[in-house]
C-alpha cells in the first residue's frame, strides 16, 4: 500500500472534527426482535480537514500536503487530538498505560494496542503508527530502555525486544500515535471570496487499513 511517513500538520488538524465509525447490519424480524452483525472487527475513523484552516495562508499549505500526496493515492499520517496518547489525553504517556503481551520465553515481538473500556466490555485497537520517540515499555514493572533492551518500528506499531521476555512476564507500554489515513477526495475546492465570509472547505480524511 501506498503511505507517506509524513504527518498532516498537526497545527491544521487541531481544529478539525472527527471520530470513529462502525458498521452495523440489522434485520428487523417478523416478531419485532433484532438480528445485529458487523463485517468489522475494527472501527475506522474519519475526518474533516476543512474545519482546521483559519488563514488563506492554511489553504496554501492544505493544498501543498494534498498535491504532494496526489489526492487519494499516497496515505499519511494524521494527528486525532482527541485520541493520541495510550492514557487520559491530559496525562504524559507511561510506560504502564497499555498491556501489550505476556512474555513466554521466546517471543521478542509485540504489537502496540491501545484498549478503551466501558463496564466489562473491552476494545483493543491496534496500533500501527506510534510517534517516533514517544515508546516507553516496561517489563513486570521495570521500565525498558529503548536502543539498549528493545527497539520500536514506528511504521508498524512493533516493539521488538532484544532478548525475550521470560515466561510469564508481564509486557506493557505507553505512547503517543497517529492514524494512517488518506484523502477521501481527489478535489479540493477553494473559493477566497467564500472563505473570507467565513465558509471552509470540505476536506474529508479516512482511516485506512495498515
Amino acid at each position: 500500500m501506498a503511505f507517506h511517513e509524513v504527518r498532516f500538520p498537526a497545527s491544521l488538524s487541531f481544529g478539525s472534527m472527527g471520530g470513529p465509525e462502525r458498521r452495523t447490519a440489522i434485520v428487523t424480524l417478523a416478531n419485532g426482535f433484532e438480528e445485529r452483525n458487523t463485517p468489522w472487527s475494527h472501527s475506522r475513523r474519519r475526518y474533516d480537514a476543512g474545519m482546521g484552516m483559519r488563514s488563506l495562508d492554511d489553504i496554501e499549505t492544505l493544498i501543498a500536503f494534498f498535491e504532494a500526496r496526489q489526492g487519494q493515492l499516497y496515505g499519511f499520517r494524521w494527528k486525532d487530538w482527541a485520541d493520541y496518547r495510550s492514557g487520559a489525553p491530559s496525562a504524559e504517556a507511561t510506560p504502564s498505560d497499555q498491556a501489550i503481551g505476556t512474555g513466554n520465553g521466546t517471543k521478542r515481538v509485540f504489537q502496540l494496542v491501545k484498549a478503551y473500556a466501558s463496564g466489562a466490555q473491552r476494545y483493543d485497537r491496534p496500533i500501527s503508527k506510534p510517534v517516533a520517540g514517544t515508546v516507553r515499555v516496561a517489563v513486570d514493572g521495570t521500565e525498558a530502555e529503548e536502543g539498549t533492551d528493545f527497539v520500536v518500528d514506528a511504521t508498524a506499531g512493533l516493539v521488538v525486544f532484544t532478548e525475550a521476555p521470560a515466561a510469564g512476564t508481564a509486557i506493557a507500554a505507553g505512547f503517543e500515535f497517529d492514524v494512517p489515513v488518506r484523502f477521501d477526495t481527489d478535489r479540493i475546492v477553494t473559493s477566497v471570496a467564500s472563505f473570507q465570509a467565513g465558509d471552509v472547505p470540505n476536506v474529508p480524511i479516512v482511516e485506512l487499513r495498515v
